[in-house]
């Protein structure tokens, strides 16, 4: 069975505070984006229950493949429903450290595929549960859509918001944020009266001084390619730019596609009609 996992952006992040079990409660938008992976996973009924070969072509993917998400969904689903072995094949495009999400839409998509594949049954709101246990981002792209997302990022609430009209330009630069860095250093706002869920309902050309990625300031100060990446945007005619997640690629969403003939000589780009 095979699956095509894509990524997502963020339209506002804020930290409000951190919580006791050592998380932060986050406020954002995420919006699905179709750069995508391939995932394929079939059984494997020549190895014992439980193990997993996983290969991979693409972009390299480093560290032990036992961290890997797609493994640990199957390890997850394993538990209770002692599955048979499995050969999976993963296929990267996404960039990781992007703040694109890639890795928990890869977990999400084994989760369907595993389901589908043995049977299981499971609802989606049983797919989300099992989802959140995976990362804080990984339940949203069982769903996907346009989402207000807090808590960790896993309290999920469609949105209407219509970006079909617009161009996205996503710049990542051979830079990689570490999650724990960015909010080792991230300010809390603290529990705010203006709701992105209110803010993203603005006109987009408003969005520039009212809609803010909370990472940006620290982020920025230790790499400052990043702010300058984004005033380029701005310099190239972007409605809005910001950073996605934690870091490291910058969005910008265009009316019309500027010429990126010279950004793309430095920097990995991705650009799509939304």
């Amino acid at each position: 069975m095979i699956s095509f996992p894509c990524c997502k952006i963020n339209l506002g992040l804020h930290v409000i505070n951190k919580r006791e079990d050592g998380f932060h409660n986050l406020e954002t938008i995420f919006y699905p984006v179709q750069w995508c992976d391939m995932l394929e996973i079939v059984r494997d009924n020549e190895s014992a229950k439980g193990q997993v070969k996983f290969t991979s072509d693409g972009l390299i993917i480093e560290g032990n493949i036992e961290n890997n998400l797609v493994v640990k969904a199957y390890n997850l689903l394993h538990q209770k429903y002692d599955l048979v072995a499995v050969k999976v094949f993963l296929y990267k495009k996404i960039p990781m450290g992007a703040g694109l999400g890639g890795g928990s839409s890869n977990a999400a998509c084994a989760l369907i595929l595993l389901n589908e594949l043995f049977s299981l049954r499971l609802t989606t709101f049983e797919l989300e549960k099992y989802a959140t246990q995976l990362g804080s981002d990984c339940a949203y792209f069982i769903k996907r859509g346009a989402q207000f997302a807090k808590g960790r990022g896993e309290i999920l609430e469609p949105i209407s918001l219509n970006l079909k009209n617009y161009f996205l330009c996503l710049i990542k630069p051979d830079i990689h944020v570490s999650t724990i860095q960015a909010f080792s250093g991230v300010k809390k706002r603290g529990e705010s009266s203006a709701s992105l869920k209110d803010l993203i309902q603005l006109p987009m050309n408003e969005w520039k001084n009212v809609i803010q990625n909370d990472f940006e300031e620290s982020v920025f100060k230790n790499y400052p390619e990043l702010e300058d990446i984004k005033n380029k945007l701005y310099d190239m005619g972007a409605e809005y730019a910001a950073m996605s997640g934690s870091g490291s690629t910058l969005l910008g969403l265009f009316k019309a596609l500027p010429d990126l003939s010279e950004v793309k000589k430095n920097y990995t780009v991705f650009t799509c009609q939304l």
